[in-house]
């Protein structure tokens, strides 16, 4: 960099620049003054090489350089287009390659955080929960402040190294990184943005971070607002989107005029049309509705229906209640939750409940409304289409392409969280017959109703459910170690370590045992854990570590169903236990079979074949929707009947080779 030379001055002087001291002006080798034109310059500012040319959309060619804009004390990488800053652009510095047009203002004034440390008051308006924001928060780190307010010395260190965090990004200078596209915005205060961004036509960006990089970039569109945020690589956020005190994470897609205030999204979550406040939306949670307003809760996920709603203020003390609705769960059309209340993992909810229902303990249920009254109907989910295609898809609907993923998700439907459940369920339901009665017509459970019928066969379900999780597991270990007799296949069923057993807990996404959560927690409140880099590699390792500690688990339930020791199952335990699993994967595929076959009755065809016959109807249909045979989720399932069984007789007969 050098100053410019007399020359140099008055040339940028007959372009119709000034500068209130050209001695602070100072410029890359080899300088073209003649890129730049109608610049006043106030303050320090620098200048990089002007040698490249862009085209525009629809082919119109413009050379880097400055160009009618106010700059005070701003820095510009190599190959910048500056072109009509209305206002004026102070305090930053610009990447290489970047192009900003017809902006009114971007500024940094005084110092700023950008976004790092602002407080989001999650799922209590009435506040409580209060999470500072940071640029690499985690699902599971934003679990354990949100609801672990029973701990408050280590709330207190967390928080404490987040504001430590946030501190080391305060500076009086903002940056906008390499090849980045700022185009017909309004005005932009103490913003940070990343490589590869792209702005155009934002209405306003205040205090916040758009963590664009090269292999996930961000995209801010018309008419965008957002006030004191965090936003994540790969997020999309267009459509006059509103978005205050909000961190949005990774993957992210918000458009359509959506809503969001308060509230934390994790990894994937898609929000269009409705509105979203003081709610912790953990990885999947999905709202594409104009009427949907999502408050107050907790969810992941989640697939909300049109017109999905939660109240969390009962006219008394203000909007001070709260709700969980745990992984999987599901909201019909007009559904609504009076708050408080829990709904249990991977159920289904329909119509009005306002009786503060927890169906926490009955995981894959229906939760439907009865003339007023809500129904529980243990277990059916298990054997619903909806479910597993649901499962199928979140992997393939992961749109994160950063390398450095926050959020460590585990997919898994059946997992020691999700089966300790059942276990809990089948007691529960037993419980529940045992007090009241075995001839009792319907019974009362949680504020619910649950009819004798769906109590009997909820019991059932979570035994084939139970049988099916404890068959992969046992068939995976056992696929994945070497074991030629007896003794072998001992030594590959014990354990790696006791890591595992007791409790799980799914941390918004990381399924862990909580000893290791506990663990965590613990070492963070006395301080031998004094890093947020720390704490994210312990969330890694228990990532890492989930099948061991799965086997684990799985080991000490067939220990229960052995009655014995790993080091003293027989053969004939082993296949006992294979045959179930086979007769339970077989029997809940050949449920979610029947299930599926109801999309092809002649009620689904209702509507088809207008102005027609039966036959015509049949063509319409087939020709829209195809054949039930053909079906590609049909011959999936079947493939999966025939996979599922070669596998088992493949295990069968290795097992009963020794």
């Amino acid at each position: 960099m050098r100053r410019l030379t007399e020359q140099e001055i008055e040339q940028l002087k007959s372009q119709h620049c000034r500068a209130h001291d050209w001695s602070l002006i100072e410029v890359a080798e080899p300088f073209h003054a003649e890129y730049i034109e109608e610049v006043t310059f106030s303050g320090k500012v620098r200048i990089g090489r002007l040698e490249k040319e862009y085209t525009l959309p629809g082919g119109l060619a413009v050379h880097s350089g400055l160009y009618r804009a106010t700059v005070h004390n701003c820095e510009f990488g190599d190959n910048v287009h500056i072109y009509n800053v209305h206002n004026y652009m102070a305090n930053y510095r610009v990447g290489d390659d970047t192009c900003i047009e017809n902006v009114n203002s971007i500024v940094v004034d005084g110092t700023s955080t950008f976004g790092n440390g602002v407080r989001v008051p999650v799922m209590n308006e009435g506040g409580g929960r209060e999470i500072p924001i940071f640029d690499h928060l985690s699902a599971h780190l934003a679990y354990f402040l949100t609801l672990y307010r029973h701990r408050p010395q280590m709330i207190e260190r967390l928080t404490e190294m987040i504001d430590a965090y946030a501190e080391t990004q305060r500076s009086d200078m903002g940056y906008i990184g390499k090849n980045v596209r700022i185009i017909n915005c309004g005005s932009l205060k103490n913003v940070r943005i990343g490589d590869c961004a792209q702005v155009t036509g934002a209405s306003v960006l205040k205090n916040g971070s758009l963590n664009s990089n090269e292999q996930a970039p961000i995209k801010i569109g018309s008419g965008v607002k957002c006030n004191d945020f965090i936003i994540c690589s790969g997020v999309s956020i267009t459509d006059s989107t509103l978005v205050s005190k909000c961190f949005i994470g990774q993957g992210c897609e918000m458009g359509k005029h959506y809503s969001a205030l308060e509230s934390l999204f994790f990894s994937n979550c898609q929000g269009f049309h409705g509105e979203a406040t003081a709610i912790f939306a953990g990885p999947y949670t999905v709202t594409h509705h104009k009427s949907t307003l999502l408050i107050a809760g907790m969810f992941s996920f989640l697939n909300a229906g049109s017109g999905s709603n939660q109240s969390n203020h009962m006219y008394k003390l203000g909007p001070i209640h709260q709700g969980v609705a745990e992984r999987g769960a599901k909201t019909t059309s007009d559904s609504y939750l009076l708050w408080p209340a829990k709904v249990g993992a991977f159920t289904l909810v329909m119509g009005r409940h306002t009786k503060h229902s927890d169906t926490s303990a009955l995981p894959f249920s229906y939760l439907i409304e009865n003339a007023t009254e809500s129904y529980i109907v243990p277990a059916v989910n298990l054997r619903s289409v909806g479910t597993i295609r649901d499962a199928q898809k979140w992997p393939k609907r992961d749109n994160r392409k950063d390398p450095n993923k926050l959020d460590l998700i585990n997919y898994n439907l059946l997992s020691p969280y999700t089966i300790q459940k059942m276990y809990h369920g089948q007691e529960v339901l037993r419980d529940i017959m045992h007090l009241s009665g075995e001839g009792t017509e319907v019974y009362s459970y949680q504020n619910c109703k649950i009819r004798n019928s769906s109590l009997r066969k909820g019991i059932e379900l979570y035994n084939i459910g139970i049988k099916k999780f404890l068959g992969n597991s046992l068939i995976s270990r056992l696929s994945k170690t070497e074991w030629h007799n007896l003794d072998d296949l001992r030594r590959a069923l014990r354990p790696d370590s006791q890591v595992g057993l007791g409790e799980w807990v799914d941390c918004s996404g990381l399924l862990a045992p909580k000893s290791e959560i506990s663990r965590l927690l613990d070492d963070i409140q006395s301080g031998s854990l004094t890093s947020l880099e720390e704490a994210q590699q312990r969330h890694v390792e228990m990532y890492t570590n989930y099948y061991s500690y799965e086997w684990t688990w799985a080991a000490d339930k067939l220990e229960q169903v052995w009655g014995k020791k790993v080091d003293e199952v027989e053969v004939a335990d082993i296949v006992r236990t294979i045959e179930a699993w086979k007769e339970a994967v077989v029997g809940l595929d050949k449920l979610v079979y029947e299930d599926a076959k109801k999309e092809f009755s002649m009620n689904a065809r209702t509507g088809f074949g207008a102005d027609g016959n039966d036959e015509q109807s049949i063509r319409d249909f087939e020709n829209v929707r195809g054949k039930f045979e053909s079906n590609s989720f049909v011959l999936a399932v079947l493939e999966h009947i025939r996979k599922k069984s070669e596998l088992g007789d493949s295990m069968l007969a290795r097992v009963k080779s020794i």
